[in-house]
């Protein structure tokens, strides 16, 4: 049999696809509510893209309090890097939405489209990971997180014994799970 070819598809995942299965308990409210979440995922990613490319164009939006607009213009005006990975180890990397490292200041700027509160949390890890990476001591330098959501900025000044912790955390963790791998090769 010569099975159809579906090129385009190559990689994808159908919001109804076998991967996903739970769909076909859903009833017409609860596919409603996925399907508007899946939406908004969708949409998150498209935002994200967008102000991406406006911070490596310099392209500034008009000035308002709408939560992308600030979160562009902030990203522009204190000069951050869109979309940078932060690495540590293949067990431990994530990206951050934006950075910034001048003056002994370290900035991580993070844009949530979603409606649930985001937590300060992710962006720790990020500043954790920052300091691993390019051997840096919390203690050392400043840090600014931010966290711009439904037309709001979050700020936080982390204390230095939460970033030590997490970097310990980050460490001890990472030690455990590459003795794990050694173990499985046995």
């Amino acid at each position: 049999m010569h099975f159809n070819q579906h090129f385009g598809l190559e990689g994808q995942h159908a919001f109804l696809g076998p991967s996903n299965y739970h769909w076909i308990n859903y009833d017409i409210a609860k596919l409603d509510e996925r399907y508007l979440t899946y939406k908004a995922a969708t949409l998150g990613t498209e935002l994200h893209d967008y102000a991406r490319r406006s911070i490596e164009l310099g392209i500034k939006l008009p000035r308002s309090n709408r939560t992308l607009n600030m979160y562009v213009n902030d990203a522009i005006g204190y000069r951050m890097a869109p979309e940078q990975i932060l690495f540590y180890s293949d067990n431990c990397f994530g990206t951050a939405d934006t950075i910034s490292f001048r003056r002994g200041l370290l900035r991580i700027h993070d844009l949530k489209t979603g409606k649930i509160p985001a937590s300060m949390h992710q962006l720790e890890v990020y500043a954790a990971l920052f300091c691993l990476e390019y051997a840096k001591r919390p203690g050392e330098i400043s840090m600014e997180l931010r966290i711009y959501q439904n037309d709001d900025i979050l700020v936080e000044v982390p204390e230095v014994d939460i970033i030590s912790h997490i970097i310990d955390k980050i460490i001890t963790l990472n030690k455990r799970i590459e003795q794990l791998k050694v173990e499985e090769e046995k």
